[in-house]
């Protein structure tokens, strides 16, 4: 196992499971289970696949390090790095919370608790 995947697997514990950014529950190994025990579909469980996040880009200097190191789900992740100017982390999570709370952001709803 990697560094960053000892990392991601620390903050995914620390963070019961939940996406620092949407709050919904993510999945580590296996999108099948996670989609029969959400009762959504393949295709929609892995938009709550656990990735490592890193909190400071690595492209903005940002290093594999634990504190660096949040766990998100691909979809919140992927959604951050590809906006033109990226939010800060806490202004992203208040951005995607907005979103959410407005019925928003995932087509899919897997419990939050």
């Amino acid at each position: 196992m990697t560094s960053i995947q000892k990392h991601r697997k620390t903050a995914f514990t620390q963070q019961n499971g939940k996406c620092c950014y949407c709050g919904f529950r993510m999945w580590l190994d296996s999108a099948d289970t996670f989609a029969k025990q959400h009762g959504i579909t393949v295709k929609q469980a892995r938009h709550f696949q656990c990735t490592a996040e890193h909190l400071q880009a690595r492209q903005d200097g940002g290093r594999d390090a634990r504190s660096n190191i949040a766990a998100a789900c691909i979809r919140c992740n992927q959604l951050r790095h590809q906006r033109k100017n990226p939010m800060a982390p806490a202004q992203y999570q208040q951005h995607v919370k907005r979103r959410v709370k407005k019925g928003g952001w995932h087509s899919a709803r897997p419990a939050m608790h």
